[in-house]
């Protein structure tokens, strides 16, 4: 079902090492830049059309003959209304512990005194508007809502817009579980368009929606393209895409436990990747086993499979931990499990990855869910230089720069010299002005 990869005896690349483990490594094949021009004329076409282009591309791809793209508050209410309780209760329950992680790390306004008389204070700013997308395709990511929605909150954002795709089943409304964390959350301000289109409508506006200054949450390809092209016209988190769980692990895991990981995480999506990187054969050979029997019995069977039989999955065997660790390392996944002895001290090591879960007891899906942590992670091999989604996303740091005249005079001198050697002498003026006179 899955393949294996051997990169025994096989040393990461150094100057002109041998391998290089990030093209070993099984990855998808996702064209974001080819699929730009299939998303770039429906994003334009949304700039200049606006709610009719919408309507156009709603019918086309989600079978949605829609009026009004906004979602009244009265559907808001009654989703609420009719949450069962225990999703309910859930939901509550993983508001309140990400809540909790959003306000410790949120972080507060720097005053620094360079010299007597010169302050420069670096003040944290929340972003003004911010369009939040939730993917509502092959599975109602109502969990999304949360993810992205509380760091907003905590953050200070005063203007929160939400959009999730049109329904055929739901009257053409977003799933009414999403519909109902909207409501449990205070999000008022919430419409029924997906894909390219939803992100063509946040960067311009469309109808009801005003223009956003922000656009986060994750998507399929055509979403993430969309974003990459509206980039500049308006802020992004991440281009987030299909799924990926990397799971380093050795002979002391369990086959059941590791087998059940990499099926939770390619359930998401045919593109989703699961990779299980270990020095031990033997657990290769039982997690291969344990695959077998547990996709067999899967609800989505036929998409896990297809998941995991693709290119983008596998089992890679190295020679041992250390060599396992430069090549997760290398891989930089969203999601990466340390089922191994000493786990946290493995852990530890770890420089790449959008998040990293420790221990046999816990499982990606955990902080897909209620871990305190957020699932919206960098993917691709993005974790080597971006971060997950936080509060710190929805926050920029501005200075604020304050001198007294004697503070001005001190330093005068520096600055002129500095003006000159760049050829700039209106830069010097302008502080001479100050300190010499007309």
């Amino acid at each position: 079902m899955i393949r294996r990869i051997d990169l025994r005896s096989q040393a990461a690349v150094h100057g002109d090492g041998p391998a290089d483990y990030r093209t070993l490594v099984p990855r998808a094949d996702i064209d974001v830049a080819g699929t730009l021009e299939v998303v770039r004329p429906i994003v334009e076409d949304v700039r200049r059309r606006g709610v009719e282009a919408i309507r156009t591309y709603s019918l086309r791809f989600d079978g949605v003959e829609q009026q009004d793209i906004e979602v009244p508050r009265s559907a808001l209410t009654k989703a609420l209304d009719e949450l069962e309780p225990a999703v309910r209760a859930g939901l509550e329950e993983s508001i309140r512990r990400l809540r909790a992680t959003c306000e410790a790390e949120l972080e507060h306004d720097v005053v620094t005194d360079v010299v007597p008389g010169g302050r420069v204070t670096q003040r944290m700013v929340p972003v003004e508007r911010v369009g939040l997308y939730v993917p509502g395709g092959l599975a109602p990511l109502v969990s999304s809502v949360v993810m992205n929605v509380v760091p907003a909150q905590v953050a200070g954002v005063g203007s929160l817009a939400l959009t999730s795709s049109p329904q055929a089943g739901h009257g053409g409304l977003p799933h009414p579980t999403i519909l109902a964390a909207c409501a449990l959350l205070g999000v008022e301000e919430v419409y029924a368009v997906g894909g390219a289109q939803a992100i063509a409508m946040f960067a311009y506006g469309a109808g009801p929606c005003r223009p956003v200054d922000l656009v986060t949450g994750p998507g399929n390809i055509y979403t993430v393209s969309a974003k990459r092209l509206v980039k500049g016209v308006v802020g992004i988190d991440s281009e987030a895409g299909p799924t990926e769980i990397a799971v380093l692990a050795d002979e002391t895991a369990d086959p059941a436990y590791v087998a059940a990981d990499l099926v939770s995480q390619a359930e998401h999506d045919p593109l989703a990747a699961s990779v299980l990187v270990t020095p031990s054969e033997t657990l290769a050979d039982d997690v291969t086993a344990e695959l077998d029997k547990q996709v067999s019995v899967t609800r989505h069977a036929e998409r896990v499979r297809t998941a995991l039989t693709g290119r983008q999955s596998g089992i890679v065997l190295v020679d041992d931990l250390d060599q396992g660790l430069e090549v997760v390392n290398a891989y930089a996944a969203e999601h990466l499990e340390i089922q191994t002895r000493d786990a946290a001290a493995w852990a530890a090591r770890v420089r790449n990855a959008g998040a990293v879960f420790v221990g046999a007891f816990t499982p990606v899906s955990l902080g897909d869910y209620a871990a305190g942590s957020n699932h919206v992670l960098p993917t691709a091999g993005c974790a080597c230089h971006s971060s997950g989604l936080s509060v710190r996303a929805f926050r920029k740091a501005m200075h604020v720069v304050e001198y007294s005249r004697s503070a001005l005079d001190e330093v005068a001198g520096h600055v002129v010299a500095l003006a000159e050697a760049e050829d700039l002498p209106g830069h010097g003026a302008a502080v001479r002005v100050r300190t010499e006179g007309a």
